[in-house]
């Protein structure tokens, strides 16, 4: 009866005579514990740094390729990510365009700044972080979405609208439009409107790719 009763003993808190407290913890309750640690800290540390899952970017999504890129987010990747993703979220670049409210004049600086302070974020990750795999795939990922989904759209179109922009608002008869009217009047106003919204909803799926990579969701 001892050696069952002492094995029902898992744990014990006795009191002494001083009203000192100690805890008593049998062998294999105290193993079961340190195990659970581990399993908790070693789980919470690799959902942490993107262990447990491989990221998969799809290149055909922001029209600057047809592969699928699969990669490992640690913090560095997640830290560009957050950036870009601030940057898409603040400027109209990753956000619907409405053309019937947007001014495209507008619109042409916003992309721009974004072109220009995106370039900077990237040049100002350390070179020792670039040797990274995985972290070399989200640069190169965002230089393409700069250099093949947003310059060739600026190359053909921002220079020669505004222009044409700049000088409609010096005519006299412009005078009493507002900005949204006389964009109307481009003469090229179909083409460009079609391959802004295209430029626009691949970049609005950037910026959402960008937000799950830092969230990690899938």
């Amino acid at each position: 009866m001892q050696d069952e009763t002492e094995k029902r003993e898992l744990l014990k808190l006795i009191l002494d005579g001083d009203l000192g407290i100690t805890f008593e913890m049998a062998p294999s309750v105290t193993i079961i514990l340190v195990v659970l640690v581990l399993i908790l800290l070693i789980f919470n540390a690799k959902s942490r740094f993107g262990y447990f899952r491989t990221f998969e970017i799809d290149e055909a999504e922001f029209g600057i390729g047809k592969q699928k890129v699969k990669l490992k987010p640690n913090r560095t990747d997640k830290q560009i990510a957050y950036q870009i993703w601030v940057e898409l979220s603040t400027r109209k670049i990753g956000i619907r365009i409405d053309l019937e409210d947007d001014v495209i004049y507008e619109i042409y600086t916003s992309w721009y700044n974004f072109f220009s302070v995106t370039r900077d974020l990237l040049k100002d990750v350390p070179v020792s972080r670039f040797q990274r795999k995985d972290t070399e795939k989200i640069i190169r990922i965002s230089i393409d979405v700069l250099n093949i989904g947003l310059r060739p759209h600026l190359t053909k179109w921002q220079a020669r609208y505004r222009r044409w922009y700049e000088k409609e608002l010096e005519k006299e008869s412009n005078s009493d439009l507002s900005p949204q009217e006389i964009q109307k009047q481009y003469p090229n106003l179909e083409e460009l409107k079609k391959d802004l919204l295209e430029v626009n909803d691949r970049l609005i799926g950037y910026r959402e790719k960008m937000y799950q990579l830092i969230s990690g969701l899938e």
